[in-house]
C-alpha cells in the first residue's frame, strides 16, 4: 500500500504483461528500417497527450484521440512486414508436439567444411537452414533434392555455370531439401552496396527465423544473416563461429513437445537474463 493506493495481484500482472509486451516490441523492431518511424510515432503520441492533459484542452483532446486511432491504423500499413514476421514466429513455435529431428547428426560439420572450401575458392553460395518457420513456400520456387549434406554435392551445386548455382539451398532436418530457390530481397539502406546474395539472405531472415549463410564470390568472406541482421566475418576463427551458428540452427539433440507454460517461462527467463543478467541460462 502506497499512500492509500492498494496494489493487488491483478495490478502487478497487468504491469508485468505491459512491460513484457513493450520490451518485446522494442527488441523486435530494433535495428529494422522502421525503428525510427516507431520512435517518432511514440514521441508524437506522448507529446500530444501531455499537451492536451496539462492545458486541459477537452475539445483538442477529442480531436487528438480520433487522430491517434487513424495513426494506429496507419502503423499497421507501415509495419506490415514486421507484423507478418512476428505472426509467423508465433505460429512457428513448437508448442503442440512438433519435434525437430536432425536426421544427419554430422550435417553442421559437413556444411561448415563445404562453406569454408567455397570461401577459399571464392565460389558464391547461399544456404538457408530452416528452423521454426517453414520454408516450403520458398522451396517450391527451386528444385527439390531431399539429399544428404556432402562436400561434393554442395560444391557441385554452387559451381558455375551449372544450372543450380544461382539461387539458394534450403536445409531441413539436416538434409538438403531444395536448391536453386528464390529468396526475398531486403530493402535495407545499409545493404545498398551489397550483392544480391547478401540482400536475399537478409530478406529471408527478415521474414523467417532461418539462419542463412552467405559466401561472397568477390571477396570470399563468409556472412551469416539472422533476424534481419547481417553478421560479417573475416578473421581466422570464422569456421568456429560458423559452426556455432550451424549447431544452433541444427541442434543434435531432439526435444520433446513443449507446453505453452514451458515456452512462456523460457522466453521470460531469456528476457530477464538479457535485460538484467539474472536467471538460469537456457539454450
Amino acid at each position: 500500500m502506497f499512500g492509500g493506493l492498494q496494489i493487488g495481484f491483478n495490478d502487478v500482472m497487468q504491469i508485468l504483461i505491459l512491460y513484457i509486451g513493450i520490451y518485446a516490441l522494442i527488441r523486435f523492431v530494433r535495428g529494422t528500417r522502421n525503428a525510427q518511424v516507431l520512435l517518432g510515432f511514440c514521441v508524437l503520441v506522448v507529446s500530444l497527450l501531455l499537451f492536451t492533459y496539462l492545458f486541459r484542452f477537452d475539445v483538442l483532446a477529442r480531436v487528438v484521440y480520433f487522430l491517434l486511432i487513424y495513426l494506429a491504423l496507419s502503423m499497421v500499413v507501415v509495419f506490415q512486414q514486421e507484423i507478418r514476421r512476428m505472426l509467423a514466429l508465433v505460429g512457428g513455435q513448437r508448442l503442440f508436439g512438433r519435434q525437430y529431428v536432425l536426421r544427419e547428426p554430422s550435417a553442421p560439420e559437413k556444411l561448415c567444411q563445404a562453406v569454408a572450401y567455397l570461401a577459399q575458392a571464392r565460389i558464391g553460395a547461399l544456404v538457408a537452414v530452416e528452423r521454426g518457420i517453414s520454408l516450403c513456400s520458398y522451396e517450391d520456387s527451386g528444385v527439390k533434392l531431399n539429399a544428404l549434406v556432402s562436400h561434393e554435392l554442395l560444391v557441385s551445386v554452387f559451381t558455375p555455370p551449372l544450372p543450380l548455382h544461382d539461387g539458394g539451398i534450403i536445409l531441413r532436418d539436416g538434409r538438403i531439401a531444395a536448391a536453386h530457390c528464390l529468396f526475398p530481397v531486403s530493402n535495407q539502406a545499409e545493404l545498398a552496396t551489397s550483392g544480391m546474395r547478401h540482400r536475399a539472405a537478409v530478406g529471408l531472415s527478415e521474414e523467417t527465423d532461418a539462419v542463412v549463410v552467405v559466401v561472397s564470390e568477390e571477396t570470399g568472406k563468409i556472412s551469416v544473416a539472422h533476424n534481419g541482421r547481417l553478421h560479417r566475418y573475416s578473421d581466422e576463427k570464422v569456421e568456429k563461429v560458423l559452426l556455432r551458428w550451424l549447431k544452433k540452427a541444427m541442434p543434435h539433440e531432439t526435444r520433446g513437445p513443449l507446453t505453452l507454460t514451458d515456452w512462456l517461462m523460457t522466453r521470460v527467463a531469456k528476457m530477464m537474463k538479457a535485460r538484467w543478467g539474472v536467471g538460469k541460462e537456457t539454450p
